[in-house]
């Protein structure tokens, strides 16, 4: 007769309890140190956990910090949809909408991510769907809206709002630099309206920073912790 083994599966069980306290610890200490200064180790010492846990778990600490992202905050109001009536408001609209990300209660967390995300648009993304529209995106609806209307010619992409708004108002938020009514209309008026019309005229355009999209740098550094796997 044949050996059968009815017993349990070899290995220890997931502990829930022990990961979302890890997940804790990377949020807090990515709120206080920002993208850069998430390490396996810092995140193991505060969780009391070893390394080797956290690597059984996650490869990268890029990956750690987005599973941190997806249980992050329960609960949150959806913002709603954007649609002042014309092309100008909506990109007002999106613009201050952004900047109220950088500022909500979670403003810190949020721009140290969409810093972050200028060379990792992954992380972008994954603000995007758990935190909630930031506003560094051009919806595509807005963009159709606007054709419909008059107000761009058909083709036009949304390259330059998701290359130029996200980061220009990320970097002079850095620089401690106005954001204010004024600015945002200049902004928009001289740079986002013309650049988004002529933007019809070319046949193909790269995505842009906050796209979620964008063509990695085949230069650019790999995202690889340094930390080696430690035994329990």
């Amino acid at each position: 007769m044949p050996f059968r083994n009815d017993g349990p599966a070899r290995g220890r069980p997931r502990d829930d309890a022990r990961e979302r306290a890890i997940l804790a610890a990377a949020l807090d200490l990515l709120g206080e140190r920002g993208y850069d200064g998430v390490s396996f180790e810092e995140v193991a010492r505060r969780a009391g956990a070893s390394k080797a846990t956290l690597y059984r778990r996650w490869r990268t600490r890029r990956e750690m910090i987005i599973a941190a992202l997806r249980v992050g905050p329960a609960q949150r109001v959806e913002p709603a949809e954007i649609d002042t009536g014309s092309l100008r408001g909506d990109l007002l609209a999106l613009c201050r909408r952004l900047i109220t990300t950088m500022r909500s209660t979670d403003g810190r967390t949020a721009l140290l991510l969409l810093e972050a995300g200028l060379d990792d648009p992954e992380l972008c993304a994954e603000i995007e769907r758990s935190v909630g529209p930031t506003g560094a995106r051009l919806p595509p609806v807005v963009v159709d809206r606007a054709v419909r209307r008059g107000e761009l010619p058909a083709g036009a992409d949304p390259f330059a709002f998701e290359e130029v708004a996200g980061a220009t108002l990320l970097l002079r938020r850095l620089n401690g630099l106005a954001t204010d009514e004024a600015y945002l209309a200049s902004l928009v008026d001289s740079i986002i309206l013309p650049a988004l019309t002529a933007s019809a005229n070319h046949d193909e355009l790269p995505a842009g920073i906050f796209s979620g999209r964008p063509e990695p740098d085949a230069t650019s550094r790999s995202e690889e912790e340094n930390d080696a796997p430690a035994d329990d």
